[in-house]
């Protein structure tokens, strides 16, 4: 990993190797820049997301794409019905001399794809809970560490599809990012079918290793914030919370709970990663703004009236903006 003299020439560095990243991933993945930023902004504040749309939008390929272009290791788990925690974190078993040993599971990587996270039950879906939030797995009584660093990138599937349950709000708000993915343009998937048609398949250079992720996530924390941004960024979380003292008319109309403080520092972070990524320093208003949909979609809960009128989440905190 190469040392840096300074934090300034560490975070034009970021800057730089931001670039090269989204250039390689581009080789596979046609458009959806945004999602591609969120996810690398996520990774770099030590955060895991959670990537939702309908089945074939290339939420997986994304996913692979990023992993390829980052020198870790990677695991991918299918989240099924029948799926057991054992088969996420792993399980003690006899060995030849009868002694107990613990077989690691797939849990045990750097990036842990989650796919269909919400195809399995609740009891399964919560043997991610400590390692996202600890970076660790309980077993028989015995702690284990987690390699650093740490990721979950899981998908889901839209709730109202068949085979699915909801994730638990407690399991939700330990993902950072919570990143919808649309359909893509008439030009976008033009270029999708031109590029996975054909017989030539793209190579993807690694372009960062573990240590200098970690090196970089350190870097994220050290960059100064003016109070101003972090008065903005708390602000906006409690105007989510109803029948609280700064809620906001929004809220009180239509929100059944709003962020807890967990919302207020990912704000933070991650402005100060997207102020990094976009070559600047320090963070503003602005770049709490561009994560705060993210951020806040899956922590706040309309009420009866909310849905019975057709207002969505991304409109109430739009107009919180």
């Amino acid at each position: 990993m190469k040392q840096f003299t300074s934090d300034k020439e560490a975070a034009d560095a970021l800057h730089q190797v931001y670039r090269e990243l989204t250039s390689e991933i581009s080789k596979v993945i046609v458009g959806q820049e945004e999602v591609v930023r969120l996810v690398l902004t996520a990774v770099f504040c030590q955060g895991h997301c959670l990537l939702v749309g309908v089945p074939g939008l290339a939420k997986t390929l994304l996913i692979h794409t990023i992993a390829s272009s980052l020198d870790m290791s990677f695991n991918r788990v299918q989240f099924t019905p029948d799926l057991m925690p054992s088969d996420i974190v792993g399980a003690e078993t006899l060995d030849k001399d009868r002694n107990f040993k613990f077989i690691t599971g797939p849990v045990f990587a750097n990036i842990v794809l989650a796919d269909e996270i919400n195809r399995t039950p609740p009891k399964t879906q919560a043997a991610l809970l400590e390692a996202m939030q600890e970076h660790a797995v309980t077993v028989a009584g015995r702690r284990y560490d987690l390699p650093k660093p740490f990721f979950v990138l899981a998908t889901q599937n839209p709730i109202e599809q068949e085979g699915t349950y909801p994730l638990p709000e407690a399991q939700l708000d330990r993902f950072m990012f919570n990143i919808t993915l649309d359909y893509p343009s008439y030009e976008s998937e033009l270029q999708i079918v031109k590029n996975t048609t054909g017989a030539v398949v793209n190579s993807l250079n690694r372009i960062l290793h573990a240590d200098d992720i970690i090196a970089f996530q350190q870097l994220v924390r050290r960059v100064p914030v003016v109070d101003n941004v972090v008065e903005y960024a708390v602000k906006l979380v409690h105007q989510t919370r109803p029948n609280m003292p700064m809620a906001s008319p929004q809220a009180n109309q239509y929100l059944e709970w709003g962020a807890g403080p967990r919302a207020s520092q990912h704000l933070i972070v991650g402005a100060k990663c997207n102020a990094l990524l976009n070559g600047k320093y320090s963070p503003d208003i602005e770049d709490v703004q561009a994560v705060a949909f993210p951020i806040l979609r899956h922590r706040i809960v309309r009420n009866f009236k909310a849905e019975a009128e057709g207002v969505t989440v991304e409109r109430i905190i739009q107009e919180l903006l």
